[in-house]
């Protein structure tokens, strides 16, 4: 038996296992695609599991090679979401199947990986003292990167990366609410503090204060009005060549927001 004849049934497995499932998929139904005998498939594959194995590989290497990578990297927080990102990026067919049936479960070992290699990233997002809200939020962050992929797999890749990316910017950027109904502020190097009217919880960020005033007038949602002062602010960052949704993830507005108050050119 050839290599080419292993990674035709990989390639079958992995279109059949995404339109019908992993359990509704049979052995034999692989052979008749292929083109090949039962026995064919079970030389390379003992058992439906071991094709899941196989399938799973590149993903996971890929996976812990990014996570390594990130836990050196001077943000570890950063580094790990944008390279679990691109893991997902090229490997999102292989996430799509696992969406239909959990077919990847169907593998202890690859289970085994996938979970130790989740709480790693988890571990990594969320820094070395997290409490239960940080953990939570980076738990959060982790799930935002695999869905979009998985529901617009047909997307085109950058634009998908830069919505993804986007997204989990102003996950981080958007005041949280205690257990006491407090706001606190976390900022994107994952400092959180109570917030004032004054924005002294988070003197990083200058529209904060905007934000906690409008919300706490019982507002829900992002503000849709800027100050003089917050306008000028998103103005001159726009002219150095701050990307609108950056200034908006920076200043907890919309991107419609900040559109508004761009200069008409």
């Amino acid at each position: 038996m050839t290599d080419d004849t292993r990674a035709r049934i990989l390639r079958a497995a992995l279109e059949e296992f995404s339109a019908r499932g992993y359990h509704e998929t049979s052995v034999r139904e692989l052979a008749e695609r292929v083109g090949v005998t039962k026995t064919a498939v079970l030389y390379h594959f003992p058992g439906k599991a071991d094709i899941v194995r196989a399938l799973a590989e590149p993903m996971l290497a890929d996976f812990e090679a990014a996570l390594a990578e990130a836990a050196e990297a001077p943000d570890a927080r950063r580094a790990t979401l944008e390279g679990l990102l691109e893991v997902w990026l090229t490997h999102r067919y292989l996430l799509r199947m696992n969406l239909r049936d959990l077919g990847l479960t169907a593998s202890e070992a690859v289970f085994e990986r996938f979970r130790n290699g989740m709480l790693r990233a988890n571990a990594l997002v969320a820094g070395q003292h997290a409490d239960l809200p940080g953990r939570v939020r980076a738990a959060q962050a982790i799930a935002m990167l695999s869905d979009p992929v998985v529901l617009f797999a047909e997307a085109p890749e950058d634009e998908l990366r830069a919505a993804i990316l986007d997204g989990v910017a102003r996950l981080f950027a958007t005041p949280a609410v205690d257990g006491n109904g407090a706001q606190t502020a976390v900022a994107e190097g994952g400092r959180s503090g109570k917030e004032t009217e004054t924005g002294a919880g988070d003197p990083g960020s200058p529209a904060r204060s905007e934000v906690v005033a409008v919300r706490a007038k019982g507002r829900r949602g992002r503000p849709s009005a800027l100050s003089a002062e917050t306008i000028d602010s998103v103005r001159r960052r726009y002219a150095a060549g701050e990307a609108p949704s950056e200034i908006a993830a920076a200043f907890g507005v919309s991107r419609a927001t900040v559109y508004r108050h761009l200069p008409a050119d």
